[in-house]
C-alpha cells in the first residue's frame, strides 16, 4: 500500500511528531511505501498576522503541492495527522480532487476546542462542545491568549463547518480512545467516520526494575499537565519521597525555581529519548497529574511498557487506563493533598509498587503494540478505501 503522511509540525516537539514517525517505521517495516507531506511552524515567525490568518482558511500553495504529490506518489490514502495552523483543511479538498480516501487522526480536540484542549482556567472547559460557532473561544481569548487569534480559529472552523468539510470529505477518524471518540461525536463529528485506535511503540523499551525507589514525571511544562498540581503536592511531602522531573515548556523556568526550594525534588530538563527509558525503568512510579481530557499519552504507554505503575488524575481517559490497585493508582484531578496523600501511601510499601509491575507490562503489550496497532491501522485505510470507491 501507498501511504502519504501529511503533518503540519509544532513549533516545540511533542507527541503527534512521535507518533508520526512512529507510524511511519511501523509501516515501511511491514512493507508498505510511505511518502510525507509535511509544513514546520516554525516558518510563522516570519509571516505576517495576516498571511498566517489567510493560510489558516485556505492554503493555496498546500493545496497544489499536496495535489502533484499523490498525482507523483499515486498515493493509495492520505493519512493527516495536524493541518493547524499553516497547511489548512485546503488538504482535504486537494486529496479528494485527487480522488484518494482521507484519515484523519485526531490528536487533540481542535475540531471542536479552539484551543485543542478543552481545558481553560485551570479546569475542564466544555463549552464549545457542539456549538456551530464556538464563540465562548473568542469571548475567553482561548487560542494563546489571543483574541484576534482566537476569533481567526474560531471564523476557520466554523467557515469549515458550514461548508462541511469535516463532515464529507473525510472518509475515517482514528479517535485515540473510546473517551475521545465519545467527545467527537458529542461535538458533531460523524459517528459513522469514527475509528478508535491508541497510540503504541515500535521499539520495546522492555521492563524495568523500579529499583531507583523515586516517583518520575515526563512532559510538557504546561498548566494542564498539572505540573503546579505535581509541585504543590510535592512541598506537602516534605522531602519523604524523591522526585525527578523531566521536560520543558512554558511553566520551565517556575519549575526549575521552586525544585531548588522543595527537598528531594530535581528538575532534570531535557532529556535524550534512551536517558528517558533508563529514568522510567528504574523509577517506582510515574506521575501522571494531567487535568485535561488527554488522547493517548505518550510518556504513559512509554512508561507502561517499562513495566512503571502510574499514578494519575481521575478523568478522562486516564480512569479508564489506570485500575485502582493493579496498574497504578488515581486520585483526585487537580488536588494536592490528594496527591500528596496518593503518593505516601503508595510508597509506603514498596513491595506493592514492585508488584504492580507485570500487570503493568501486560497492560502495555494487550492495548500498545505494535502488531495489534499495525492490524488495526491497515485496517482503517482499507475502510476508508472501500469508503471513497463507494
Amino acid at each position: 500500500m501507498r501511504i502519504l503522511q501529511v503533518h503540519n509540525f509544532y513549533q516545540q516537539a511533542g507527541g503527534e511528531d512521535w507518533v508520526v514517525e512512529n507510524e511511519q517505521r511501523l509501516l515501511t517495516r511491514a512493507g508498505h511505501e510511505v511518502s510525507q507531506y509535511t509544513l514546520h511552524n516554525n516558518a510563522i515567525q516570519q509571516m505576517p498576522a495576516l498571511e498566517i490568518a489567510a493560510k489558516a482558511f485556505w492554503n493555496k500553495e498546500s493545496y497544489e503541492s499536496l495535489r502533484r504529490k499523490i498525482s507523483q506518489l499515486g498515493a493509495d490514502v492520505v493519512h493527516v495527522h495536524n493541518t493547524f495552523p499553516l497547511m489548512s483543511p485546503s488538504i482535504y479538498y486537494a486529496a479528494r480532487a485527487e480522488k484518494t480516501p482521507i484519515v484523519q487522526t485526531l490528536h487533540n480536540y481542535r475540531l471542536i476546542c479552539p484551543a485543542a484542549t478543552l481545558y481553560r482556567a485551570g479546569d475542564v472547559c466544555e463549552d464549545c462542545v457542539g456549538k456551530r460557532i464556538p464563540f465562548p473561544a473568542a469571548l475567553h481569548s482561548c487560542y494563546r491568549g489571543s483574541f484576534p487569534a482566537s476569533v481567526v480559529t474560531v471564523a476557520m472552523l466554523s467557515v469549515h463547518r458550514m461548508w462541511g468539510t469535516y463532515d464529507s470529505k473525510v472518509n475515517a477518524y482514528i479517535a485515540l480512545s473510546e473517551f475521545a471518540k465519545d467527545k467527537f461525536i458529542e461535538g458533531g463529528l460523524p459517528e459513522q467516520l469514527m475509528r478508535v485506535k491508541p497510540n503504541f511503540l515500535v521499539e520495546d523499551p522492555g521492563i524495568g526494575s523500579g529499583y531507583g525507589g523515586y516517583a518520575l514525571f515526563v512532559g510538557r511544562l504546561s498548566p494542564e499537565k498539572g505540573v503546579i498540581t505535581l509541585l504543590d503536592a510535592w512541598e506537602k511531602l516534605e522531602g519523604r519521597i524523591r522526585l525527578q522531573i523531566v521536560g520543558t515548556g512554558p511553566l520551565q523556568e517556575i519549575v526549575a525555581e521552586r525544585t531548588t526550594e522543595i527537598p528531594n525534588a530535581t528538575y532534570l530538563g531535557r532529556c535524550e529519548r534512551e536517558r528517558v527509558f533508563e529514568l522510567m525503568r528504574n523509577a517506582s512510579a510515574l506521575m501522571f497529574p494531567s487535568e485535561w481530557y488527554e488522547g493517548s499519552p505518550m510518556s504513559m504507554v512509554e512508561a507502561m511498557a517499562c513495566g512503571t505503575p502510574i499514578i494519575a488524575g481521575n478523568q478522562g481517559v486516564l480512569a479508564t487506563i489506570v485500575t485502582e490497585g493493579v496498574n497504578g493508582h488515581l486520585f483526585e484531578s487537580g488536588n494536592a493533598s490528594a496527591l500528596a496523600e496518593c503518593v505516601e501511601e503508595a510508597f509506603k510499601n514498596g513491595d506493592e509498587l514492585a508488584r504492580m509491575r507485570y500487570p503493568t507490562r501486560q497492560y502495555f503489550e494487550s492495548h500498545f503494540g505494535a502488531k495489534d496497532n499495525l492490524a488495526t491501522l491497515l485496517d482503517i485505510y482499507q475502510q476508508a478505501i472501500d469508503a471513497g470507491n463507494g
